[in-house]
């Protein structure tokens, strides 16, 4: 598929079909995903991969703040088989950066005008997105509700060095059922309307 297809086919998918996933797909959009870009090459990221029934369970039990609970947007995402979570490792750069290359004599984070950890392990989860698309497959990124975080640690002893970005369902799309997202309930603004050439113009 051309790049540009793949860009103009992604969207959040958010109800999956019960066929399992091909193990070497999921393998592909992790390959695709440490590819991105990282300040300094620090690569400071890691992937939880879920691709078990158990796994998938135990995800959803320990991250919904009521595992009871039922809707549509639940009930469709607790369809897919499998879920990946990007985690990005902030100690990863501030030990790159103290190193005698980047001229750096601390690890002080004020030196950062923007966290770079998360920023970068956003844009591995974009080209997992998009290599999803490229395999025929629907995936969707949301948020882990931060008062679920220790949960979600201790469910799958994830360190406090490492800190979930949010998360990525993935299986085979079935059409969206009940309320539409918000990309079907809002328009998309123009390119022209976002893109400033030369100087900023509101």
């Amino acid at each position: 598929m051309e790049l540009s297809e793949v860009v103009r086919r992604r969207r959040m998918v958010r109800r999956y079909d019960s066929r399992p996933v091909n193990p070497a797909l999921i393998d592909r959009m992790l390959e695709h995903a440490v590819r991105a870009p990282s300040a300094g090459f620090s690569q400071g990221w890691a992937f939880l991969r879920l691709d078990t029934p158990d796994d998938v369970a135990r995800f959803w039990a320990a991250t919904s703040p009521d595992p009871e609970a039922s809707n549509p947007w639940l009930d469709g995402m607790r369809t897919a088989p499998v879920v990946l979570v990007p985690l990005s490792v902030k100690d990863a750069y501030l030990d790159r950066y103290a190193e005698p290359d980047k001229g750096w004599t601390d690890r002080d984070e004020a030196r950062w005008p923007v966290p770079y950890w998360h920023t970068d392990t956003a844009m591995a989860s974009m080209l997992a997105l998009l290599t999803a698309v490229d395999e025929g497959l629907g995936a969707c990124f949301f948020g882990i509700p931060p008062e679920r975080i220790p949960a979600f640690r201790s469910a799958f002893d994830v360190p406090d060095t490492h800190q979930p970005i949010g998360a990525i369902t993935v299986g085979h799309r079935l059409p969206d059922t009940g309320a539409p997202g918000s990309a079907e309930r809002r328009r998309r603004k123009p390119w022209e309307t976002v893109v400033h050439r030369g100087r900023f113009r509101g």
